[in-house]
């Protein structure tokens, strides 16, 4: 990053920024959701959260159009995690897809159901669902307009009618096309201010349709545009407008795409929710499991920490698809300017203006952090910073540099006063091998043109590796290291719904096999991350589908598509500064000497979304100045950490060793008043836990033992897990309490597969979650869900909150209405071991 012009950045895209030139509001509406969730915690809270979706758009209670993914399920999760409305897709109500034509009498008799069981089931809050009549009906049911227009307004207001007469305040939604159809919508509007649906005129409240295509990237301003002149010409609205299906496949989890969606509906101001390509509760793909993070997510995250007014942000080529964008906000209040921008390959300019002394002062701490893709299910943790800098600005202007080469990333760009020590980078080595440029044996490079085609799913270099079906097959890359030590090598591949395995060896020595867990299919790519030592100096990695050069691995054909080397220094660690803190409650952030700090006190929250890389204990550590002693409110995941107090006035610190799962938690800080939070850091630390082998465990009716066969790719530890558990309540698996856990918060980990799932839909795969009830003898009973995860044999970990109440009560493990998850290994541990303050 530089401050001034540099012979490297002549070739740069300029994006100019002015935060003197304000454009509204931040609305933080581009990242909702259709089918975003589909169990309660699935996705997790956290992840939820953190990505903070304003609107999600799901199925009608009881639809069969999926299997899950209902409004009324999955409502609760979704308003607690700070969303604020359903979109019922009522049509969904249908089981096929297009949906059946069975008539509008029969369509009614389901919209008076579904509309009825909102307005009693949730009374207080029936307001926040919102009514989708038809969905894509020019696709759908009333494709023929000159044929079918009149029956579609009619239809139209039988529906509307019919839902109006059962809550007379719902909000209505519509028409909803699958393209933005000038023609249809001026037809459609026109008839709908003239007619009268009961009382009131037929048009919706919230006006919505569809951006399905890479086009949409260059013309959605058009049709937004000619959408609100069309509205001053027929004389409506302005109507709230939500585009509630957005993108293709190519475009989800992938940070340098969705930020061009973002820069569009942040700057239309509209909501907008992400298309539903894949499966139900991953986050529209942005999930990973249950409740980790791919690289997409944290750019969902850092649109929904943006605060304050957006300002104007100029990319250098406006309406072109595939291009850099840009957004960007000023929160005077917090004396901060934030810039996400990504999308294209070239190193990036960013021209700033408007940064007004008296909010940034003459001199400014400038930190870019950095998200790329990650894959599909492949965990990201914390963004590292990759450039900082204390600047002078000069005439309210300053230059940022961001580095190019990485067409798949996005950054984000925080300039605030300059206070404390200079803020410094923290990103480690790394560099990045496409496979298909590596030496092949027996293997195949493969076109995956995600510019020809958007709907193929994401591939770095747009083209990846297979036919990994032959015993000699190999992919082999050198890499030049700058230091002897310990390296992460991440392996972008793709298990196609069985898991996998690759020898990996270094200088042509077998280093070690690489196990991979199962993936949607070739293309929905993982990563699986290994550890290897290196010595300085260059060396060649090669994975190989045999280890001895006779027999092949199983499930040793597996797609490739990127290997990223990432030198690991010291213990897993990340800082979180007090900018990255959503504030709440009256908290304000202080910019002092020392830097800056969050000031609590009273119902003031800081509340920040931490990142663990591995399931264990971590050391939560807060760094702060107190006036005078006086306790900490901490709760991590909604869960109260006790025991952490300032002990006297002036400089301290409290640590607790907490045990995180791994992927998102959420922990919120409050402190007494004049209490300054400078920074909150995670460690990675040890901890003992109870563990047990399921098929050790006492297994009670149809649950049983089943070994794993030679020929399985299976993860399972010590080659046996219990399958056959629940459908019954005497089938189940008995965990006895050890000795000292007794009364207190805990967290069951449970190592689980599920693979179940409907086959029925088109393009969707409709998953199925799994439940199981967890019941602490002579205590309580606790429900863990546990999401599909593409094989039977597939083993992944989900953890399960418990607050156990007894001091030997055994933990019996079943579902008495429905089958429970295979179960491989079961691990419990104590939620809190220790707190210090000092």
């Amino acid at each position: 990053m530089t401050t001034t012009p540099s012979a490297a950045a002549i070739a740069t895209e300029v994006v100019a920024v002015d935060f003197a030139q304000r454009t509204g509001p931040v609305h933080g509406g581009a990242t909702g959701m259709l089918y975003g969730l589909s169990d309660p915690g699935v996705p997790g809270g956290p992840l939820l959260a953190g990505a903070r979706p304003r609107t999600v758009a799901q199925k009608a209670p009881d639809g069969d159009q999926h299997p899950n993914g209902d409004a009324l399920v999955v409502a609760d999760g979704f308003f607690a995690a700070g969303g604020g409305e359903i979109v019922v897709y009522m049509q969904d109500v249908y089981s096929q897809w297009p949906y059946e034509n069975r008539g509008i009498d029969d369509y009614l008799a389901k919209v008076d159901t579904m509309v009825r069981k909102v307005v009693r089931d949730r009374p207080r809050d029936k307001g926040k669902f919102v009514w989708v009549p038809f969905n894509e009906p020019d696709g759908i049911w009333y494709q023929d307009w000159a044929a079918l227009k009149q029956k579609f307004f009619a239809d139209w207001k039988a529906v509307v009618e019919r839902i109006r007469s059962i809550d007379p305040a719902a909000k209505i939604v519509g028409p909803n096309e699958a393209g933005y159809n000038p023609g249809r919508l001026r037809d459609f509007l026109t008839w709908a201010k003239g007619a009268t649906c009961g009382s009131r005129n037929c048009l919706p409240d919230i006006m919505a349709w569809h951006e399905l295509s890479r086009g949409s990237l260059a013309a959605y301003r058009g049709h937004h545009a000619n959408y609100r002149a069309l509205e001053r010409e027929l004389g409506i609205g302005p109507l709230p407008i939500n585009i509630d299906e957005y993108g293709n496949r190519r475009d989800m989890s992938v940070p340098g795409q969705m930020i061009q969606w973002i820069s569009l509906f942040e700057d239309t101001k509209v909501d907008a929710d992400m298309a539903f390509w894949t499966y139900a509760g991953n986050l529209d793909d942005h999930a990973v499991r249950t409740r980790q993070a791919n690289g997409g997510w944290w750019l969902l995250k850092w649109y929904a920490d943006l605060t304050g007014q957006t300002v104007r942000a100029t990319p250098p080529r406006l309406n072109v698809a595939d291009t850099v964008q840009a957004v960007a906000a000023i929160d005077e209040s917090a004396r901060r300017g934030t810039i996400l921008v990504g999308g294209g390959s070239e190193p990036v300019r960013l021209d700033v203006a408007g940064l007004a002394s008296g909010v940034f002062g003459g001199q400014v701490d400038v930190v870019v952090s950095k998200t790329t893709w990650s894959g599909y299910e492949g965990d990201a943790l914390k963004p590292p910073v990759v450039a900082a800098r204390r600047a002078t600005v000069s005439a309210g202007r300053l230059q940022v540099d961001l580095p190019g080469g990485d067409v798949m990333a996005a950054y984000r760009v925080t300039i605030v006063p300059a206070s404390g020590g200079a803020p410094v980078t923290g990103a480690p080595w790394t560099v990045s091998v496409e496979a298909e440029s590596a030496t092949l044996t027996s293997a195949q490079s493969f076109p995956q043109d995600t510019t020809a085609d958007p709907q193929l799913y994401a591939t770095s270099g747009k083209r990846d590796v297979g036919g990994l079906n032959k015993t000699d097959s190999a992919v082999t890359f050198p890499v030049t290291v700058p230091r002897a030590g310990r390296y992460r090598l991440g392996v972008y591949q793709g298990a196609n719904k069985m898991p996998g395995r690759h020898a990996l060896f270094v200088d042509g020595v077998l280093n070690q096999i690489v196990q991979y867990s199962a993936d949607l299919g070739w293309t929905y790519r993982g990563r699986t991350d290994v550890e290897v030592q290196l010595s300085a100096g260059t060396h060649q990695l090669s994975l190989r589908t045999s280890a001895d050069g006779a027999t092949r691995l199983p499930g040793s054909d597996v797609t490739l598509d990127k290997f990223d080397l990432t030198e690991l220094a010291g213990t897993e660690r990340s800082a979180y500064p007090v900018d990255e803190a959503r504030l709440s409650g009256g908290a304000t952030i202080t910019r002092q000497g020392q830097g800056p700090a969050v000031a609590l006190g009273g119902g003031a929250r800081a509340t920040f979304f931490i990142a663990a890389g591995q399931d264990g204990y971590h050391d939560l550590n807060l760094a702060y100045r107190a006036s005078a002693a006086g306790g900490l409110q901490v709760r991590v995941d909604g869960r109260e950490i006790p025991g952490l107090r300032a002990t006297r006035s002036g400089e301290g610190t409290s640590r607790a060793r907490v045990y995180l799962p791994a992927g998102i938690s959420r922990v919120e800080v409050g402190g007494p008043a004049g209490l300054e939070l400078r920074e909150l850091t995670t460690v990675r630390a040890d901890g003992a836990v109870h563990r047990v082998e399921a098929e050790k465990a006492a297994l009670a009716g149809t649950a049983k033992v089943v070994t794993v066969p030679a020929t399985s790719a299976s993860n399972a530890s010590a080659g046996a897990y219990v399958g056959d558990l629940g459908n019954g309540a005497a089938n189940t698996l008995t965990l006895t309490r050890p000795a000292g856990y007794g009364p207190g918060e805990y967290v069951l980990l449970v190592h689980y597969a599920n693979a179940d799932r409907n086959t029925g839909h088109p393009y969707n795969t409709d998953v199925i979650s799994r439940f199981v009830d967890i019941t602490e003898t002579g205590g309580t009973t606790t429900r863990g869900v546990f999401r599909h995860n593409y094989a039977w044999d597939n083993f992944w970990t989900q953890a399960t909150p418990l607050t156990l109440t007894t001091a030997t009560g055994n933990l019996v493990l079943g579902n008495a209405t429905a089958f429970a998850p295979n179960i491989d290994r079961i691990e419990l541990a104590r939620l809190v071991l220790e707190t210090t303050n000092g």
